[in-house]
């Protein structure tokens, strides 16, 4: 059976290459259907012992990202992290472990990236040995090659995975207690902005959607973010940044879309994260009548998330620290501090602006 099994994965690898000839004639469409019908055909010809085993293995080297496609399909895995050919880990929540999956080579994981990225417009080489890209599923997907890599091609995939509908589940996931989503709840229905302050991981987006997702549905908010993750009920217009093409053309920021979003008429605006000089475009948004808006940023602290606002926003050259601190104490009214504690997501402070001393 072994035997027979060793010569059945064979028979796959020359499928993979043949249902991959048979889109490329034009013979067989780039769906997901069209290419299990293929690889049904083929296999039920030449292996069809193992034919559902290997059919499945077949699709997702053809359209999804091969031997990772299983784990991104595991609704309780957030991370995905592949550092070469044969060690790839996994983060289920709780701790990154080693996954029981590898690619045949490196040339044969970086051939799966390019598949991901091609019908992005995206390119990955030598000369442009990085790129970030949005999947299908909203999963976001970095990598990088070497020589920026020293040892190995390396692919990150962040999932989003929304577990809480609602400002309740806070408390009974443990992420929030009554008081605080009490405080929450107050917060949002009384229009006062909030930044989400966290590590990587700490949970920040699902508590953005779950605030975002307590606005009254007679609001018009405008979500702009990095990647398309949030879902929010209500009259929402969303906008998401782009990188630019091969050619370097076509990129649009967050602060493009920032200042696009003011022209937007909205009531409130929702950033998924700052991390640049875009923060300087946020705080004059937020001095403009669009109080009740919500964002988040990595810091370590709610301190820590005000002075790394003012030092993006500084980045745009534009005005002086002093007016910059001015504008910001005036317009942020909450600091939420989230934290990963054994393998669990917590709210560790609820900072108003008024606690947060100004740097000297």
């Amino acid at each position: 059976m072994d035997l027979c099994l060793a010569r059945g994965l064979g028979i796959a690898v020359g499928i993979v290459d043949r249902v991959g000839r048979a889109i490329a004639l034009g013979e067989a469409a780039l769906r997901q259907d069209a290419v299990e019908a293929e690889a049904g055909r083929l296999l039920a010809l030449e292996s069809p012992l193992f034919m559902e085993e290997m059919k499945t293995s077949v699709v997702d080297h053809v359209v999804g990202l091969g031997p990772i496609q299983r784990l991104l399909e595991d609704p309780e895995v957030t991370d995905v992290l592949v550092n070469g050919a044969s060690t790839v880990w996994v983060d289920r929540g709780d701790s990154l472990e080693m996954a029981d999956v590898s690619f045949d080579s490196d040339e044969h994981l970086v051939a799966t990236i390019e598949r991901a990225i091609a019908p992005l417009g995206l390119r990955l080489d030598r000369s442009s040995p990085m790129v970030d890209a949005r999947l299908p599923d909203g999963s976001r997907l970095h990598a990088v090659l070497p020589p920026a890599s020293v040892d190995h091609p390396l692919l990150a995939i962040r999932r989003f995975t929304q577990r809480l509908s609602g400002l309740g589940d806070l408390v009974t996931s443990g992420t929030a207690t009554a008081e605080q989503v009490a405080l929450l709840a107050d917060a949002v229905a009384g229009r006062r902005t909030i930044v989400v302050s966290g590590g990587t991981g700490a949970g920040k987006t699902t508590l953005l959607n779950v605030l975002g997702g307590a606005i009254p549905e007679d609001q018009r908010v405008v979500v702009i973010e990095d990647a398309s993750e949030l879902a929010l009920p209500g009259h929402v217009v969303k906008l998401e940044a782009r990188p630019a093409n091969s050619e370097g053309a076509g990129e649009v920021t967050i602060r493009h879309l920032i200042r696009s979003a003011l022209r937007l008429r909205p009531d409130r605006i929702i950033v998924g994260e700052v991390r640049g000089a875009e923060a300087l475009d946020l705080i004059w948004a937020l001095n403009t009548g669009h109080r009740g808006s919500l964002t988040t940023v990595h810091a370590n602290s709610p301190q820590e998330a005000i002075w790394r606002i003012e030092t993006m926003a500084m980045s745009a050259d534009v005005v002086s620290e002093a007016v910059i601190g001015r504008q910001l104490r005036a317009s942020v009214d909450l600091v939420v501090q989230l934290e990963r504690v054994g393998g669990r997501r917590r709210i560790t402070s609820i900072a108003p602006m008024s606690s947060l001393e100004e740097p000297c």
